[in-house]
């Protein structure tokens, strides 16, 4: 029998808390550990508890879910981090992601499909909402291989060539995260759905330009 995965929540509402705990309880592969409404708190919580996944608020007493999401990976505890939050901007996104979360959620989605983000960060997807299609496609919501930024260029290069995620983080000087976020990017701008989809294009479009 495979073990539960095993979570942290922390947000400063008891009521989603609450929430979000009974909605978890009711899965037979999830186990919640404990609750916390600051970031000192579930900072703590995740170094004595160890959890396989920590979901995290962007509003959090005490330490923000930004800082306390820094403090975990400055402190290279072996956990996903999830954020889970009411805020839909892009900008939000990407600074959780660049920090290091695997996973971005909103609480506007349906219930299950929180569930279903935790089981896909425990399992090492990277996951991010629907919703930030239309954020990084542009306002068009169509794939535009022309609006691919030069850092999505680099990453594009780079899978072209067959190195891997962690290969390109160390080239890029930045996070595997990092990598996987620009992977994401760039696939739904070329109208892609993996990697060697997004390589085959690039070096089709070389080979024209020739």
């Amino acid at each position: 029998m495979k073990h539960p995965i095993r979570v942290v929540l922390a947000d400063d509402h008891e009521l989603v808390l609450e929430g979000l705990r009974t909605m978890l309880d009711a899965e037979s592969d999830i186990k919640v550990l404990g609750t916390a409404h600051t970031g000192e708190a579930a900072l703590e919580m995740v170094r004595r508890l160890q959890p396989d996944v920590a979901v995290l608020d962007l509003e959090l007493g005490g330490l923000s879910g930004l800082a306390t999401l820094e403090k975990i990976r400055g402190e290279k505890l072996p956990v996903r981090v999830l954020v889970l939050t009411a805020y839909s901007d892009g900008g939000s996104m990407r600074q959780a992601l660049e920090l290091g979360a695997d996973g971005y959620a909103l609480k506007t989605e349906p219930p299950q499909q929180t569930v279903a983000s935790i089981r896909q960060v425990h399992r090492g997807q990277l996951v991010f909402p629907l919703a930030a299609k239309r954020w990084l496609l542009g306002r068009s919501g169509l794939p535009d291989p022309g609006k691919l930024t030069d850092r999505e260029q680099a990453v594009l290069a780079l899978v072209a060539e067959g190195e891997t995620n962690a290969a390109i983080a160390t080239k890029l000087r930045v996070s595997e995260n990092t990598v996987k976020f620009h992977l994401q990017n760039l696939y739904l701008k070329l109208g892609v759905s993996n990697r060697t989809e997004a390589a085959a294009r690039y070096l089709k479009e070389r080979s024209a330009r020739r």
